[in-house]
């Protein structure tokens, strides 16, 4: 048994708010997420950290310094790191108005500047924070060639405030924005932004719905007649995304899918977020982790050092449920075990 010290693993905090509010279940506190992912464990192996959305009501973005340092010292006091940030960018748009797009890069400005002080009081393990597009679909498909060149300048600028603070920006792959609904638009907008310090963000289970064509039918991998039985389209599809994706990817997130679509408060629609052991799961999790942690050839990357699980949208009561988050870590582990290293 391979018990590798590399990737870390962490858990994700924004599942407490996303798909949650006033039109959903109550958001559940950022204590709560820390204190389900420092009780985990499995095998005497727990979660090494936490990857944290930077928005209320968890985080204050513009708090004191004193606030994030009594925000690293929480951390810290319960033996886990933290790793990627989320930036709070949606008060503003990458391809909206002027004052818009000023309030998206302002938001990654904070974020940026937030994560360098985290590192510097030495909690912090790596230096990506995860943006979108902020983009509606909808509102996007009225205009893709000019809304998709705002997102692109959009994109440059906020990786230019990032590079001041020595952060990349990791965008997310996710079919519900505009400019990121597919994976031949994503790797566009990153082939033009074309700053060393942008990046993709892989999600297990929303780049499986980039294999169906959900919102853009023309870039559908898998065929129109595939079945979820015959595994072996499915290797195939995985193997052309991740060969196109891979090379971009620097922050990754293990989750599973059930091959639909689903969306909870005022969150839209997008890959489903299933338990660890769902049976209706479509991935083999372990398996198919390997294709975005090694190369053609299979070797390890190493493109990152931890990976993340993101559970999004899952009901309250299964999130406030210990077993849920130590079956999480078990299949964290066993992906570590499959595809790990030691530093």
């Amino acid at each position: 048994m391979n018990d590798f010290n590399y990737p870390k693993l962490h858990n994700a905090t924004w599942p407490g708010i996303v798909g949650k509010g006033p039109d959903s279940e109550p958001v559940i506190s950022f204590d709560t997420m820390l204190e389900k992912t420092a009780a985990a464990e499995f095998e005497g192996i727990k979660f090494d950290g936490v990857d944290i959305g930077l928005f209320d009501p968890h985080i204050d973005l513009d708090m004191s310094d004193d606030g994030i340092k009594r925000l690293a010292d929480k951390i810290a006091g319960l033996n886990l790191k933290i790793g990627t940030l989320v930036a709070p960018i949606w008060s503003g748009s990458a391809m909206g108005t002027k004052e818009s797009r000023l309030v998206f890069i302002d938001a990654v400005r904070k974020s940026t500047e937030f994560g360098q002080k985290l590192r510097e009081l030495g909690v912090r393990s790596n230096a990506v924070v995860r943006i979108d597009s902020a983009s509606n679909l909808d509102e996007w498909a009225k205009d893709p060639v000019n809304n998709s060149k705002s997102i692109v300048q959009t994109f440059k600028e906020a990786c230019d405030v990032a590079a001041d603070f020595d952060e990349s920006l990791a965008a997310e792959g996710e079919i519900c924005w505009g400019g990121m609904h597919s994976w031949k638009a994503m790797i566009e907008t990153l082939e033009a932004v074309d700053r060393p310090n942008m990046g993709f963000q892989a999600d297990m289970a929303h780049t499986l719905l980039y294999l169906l064509g959900y919102n853009s039918p023309e870039d559908r991998i898998l065929p129109d007649d595939f079945n979820w039985d015959d595994r072996s389209a499915l290797d195939e599809g995985l193997k052309k995304l991740t060969k196109e994706l891979r090379p971009w990817t620097i922050d990754f997130h293990i989750a599973q899918n059930d091959g639909t679509v689903f969306g909870s408060g005022s969150h839209d629609k997008t890959g489903r977020h299933c338990l660890a052991d769902d049976p209706k799961g479509k991935l083999d999790i372990v398996n198919d982790a390997a294709y975005w942690l090694r190369d053609e050839n299979g070797n390890l990357t190493k493109a990152f050092k931890h990976i993340c699980w993101d559970g999004c949208m899952f009901p309250n009561e299964v999130m406030e449920e210990q077993k849920t988050w130590n079956n999480i870590l078990e299949k964290m582990v066993k992906v570590r075990r499959a595809h790990g290293w030691n530093e």
